[in-house]
């Protein structure tokens, strides 16, 4: 591709978007989708960085409720599932001959680095893909927020958040409510004045402090990664 929008993208991928088929875990297939869609923007010389969700392992406010325990506490169990759900990610990526560094939040030295900032930066300018697991390593922040806060960080041209079968943000929840709209093109304002719920308000309010337009689009999608760098009216576009 000659003319790409972005160079430098903050991919975020829920955690609902790894159980394909399952209850509970980790499907091989939405993996396998989902590196082969980064793969492709790597190879039109994208710099990638990822920052995946949970969701599809623990969730720490609804899950640690269950179990008695503390919101913090559960948190970090959550951070911990992230880390999972990285490495196979990687794991997928590697298999492709994509170069691939997991960076945590939280130190697992036996598994992944810790992030640093400009060794994250390094690696992009290198052509490798960037997974930053474990949140922002802090309990009470969602991973919608620790995204917004990396691609900040790395000096992302754009943060692209792809949903799980919904391809884009809507005036209600289109899977209960058949007469909600969809909209192509809104507002960081919006978002926070109309409580959309596409992401939670901290992670929209760092985006619009830092003015990292964001576009989101549904996973499923084919190449929806490329359709979006070049410039398709592709889902829901945020902004100023």
């Amino acid at each position: 591709m000659r003319n790409l929008k972005y160079k430098r993208i903050l991919l975020k991928i829920s955690g609902e978007a790894l159980l394909g088929e399952q209850q509970f875990g980790i499907d091989p297939n939405p993996v396998t989708m989902i590196a082969n869609e980064i793969k492709k923007a790597v190879d039109a010389g994208v710099e990638v960085a990822v920052v995946v969700g949970g969701g599809n392992i623990f969730r720490g406010m609804k899950n640690s409720a269950k179990l008695g325990m503390d919101q913090a506490s559960g948190d970090y169990v959550g951070m911990l599932a992230t880390v999972m759900n990285a490495i196979a990610l990687q794991s997928a990526l590697i298999q492709m001959d994509v170069p691939c560094r997991v960076q945590t939040a939280l130190e697992i030295n036996k598994v992944a680095e810790p992030y640093i900032r400009h060794r994250a930066i390094r690696h992009l300018e290198k052509g490798r893909v960037v997974i930053f697991a474990a949140g922002t390593g802090n309990p009470f922040f969602t991973t919608d927020t620790a995204a917004a806060l990396r691609a900040s960080e790395i000096g992302a041209d754009a943060m692209l958040m792809a949903k799980n079968g919904v391809d884009g943000v809507y005036t209600d929840d289109p899977r209960t409510n058949p007469e909600a709209k969809k909209l192509d093109k809104i507002s960081y304002d919006d978002i926070i004045k109309n409580g959309l719920k596409v992401m939670d308000t901290a992670a929209c309010a760092l985006c619009k402090q830092n003015e990292i337009p964001i576009v989101v689009f549904d996973f499923l999608l084919k190449d929806g990664i490329l359709r979006v760098l070049g410039d398709e009216e592709v889902g829901t576009y945020i902004s100023k």
